[in-house]
């Protein structure tokens, strides 16, 4: 059966450890199109902190973990919610700077 429904799914959007400071750091472009789910992947070994508007910390991400924002996957109309069009993702340390490894933005939608 073929559904006329698919999600896309963009290039991953990523920093290395050392574009990571005290100050927000942009993680990759904007949103090309509203999203329908995004994970947040903190392969780094520090405690970071992502925000959508590059002012203020919205979601913490431990060394090593994830977040996983699903808005509207499992909804087919367009009344649904979604992460807008434009939105980027930023990065800063929680403290300390990280020594090694990346964070990644993967959108879907």
């Amino acid at each position: 059966m073929a559904y006329p429904k698919r999600i896309t799914i963009d290039a991953a959007r990523t920093v290395a450890f050392g574009g990571i400071g005290a100050a927000y750091a942009a993680v990759g472009g904007a949103v090309a199109t509203a999203a329908r789910i995004v994970i947040l992947n903190n392969l780094t070994d520090q405690t970071l902190w992502i925000s959508a508007d590059g002012v203020n910390d919205q979601f913490i991400l431990p060394a090593g973990g994830f977040k996983l924002i699903d808005v509207s996957a499992n909804r087919t109309t367009v009344e649904n919610y979604f992460i807008p069009e434009g939105t980027v993702f930023y990065v800063r340390h929680a403290g300390v700077a990280p020594t090694s490894g990346s964070v990644y933005v993967e959108i879907l939608r």
